[in-house]
């Protein structure tokens, strides 16, 4: 079994919503996920609920280590 410690860890992933396609598309951050133990899930928490219906969950990138938890 394993041990559940209350340590906070930084979220692994940004949530986005998207508008527009390639080039023109604009992505506002909405939020942020912290994948499961099992990478079969992950836990997300949003800042903002969006009106369109794509959003998407990306990975943070190296460029991202230091504001993980800011507005980009």
């Amino acid at each position: 079994m394993k041990k559940q410690t209350k340590e906070k860890k930084a979220p692994t992933h940004g949530v986005y919503v998207v508008q527009g396609e390639g080039e023109n598309a604009h992505w506002l951050k909405i939020g942020a996920a912290w994948l499961h133990g099992d990478g079969k899930g992950a836990n997300i928490m949003l800042e903002a609920l969006p009106l369109t219906s794509k959003v998407v969950i990306r990975e943070f990138s190296e460029k991202d280590t230091d504001n993980k938890g800011a507005q980009q």
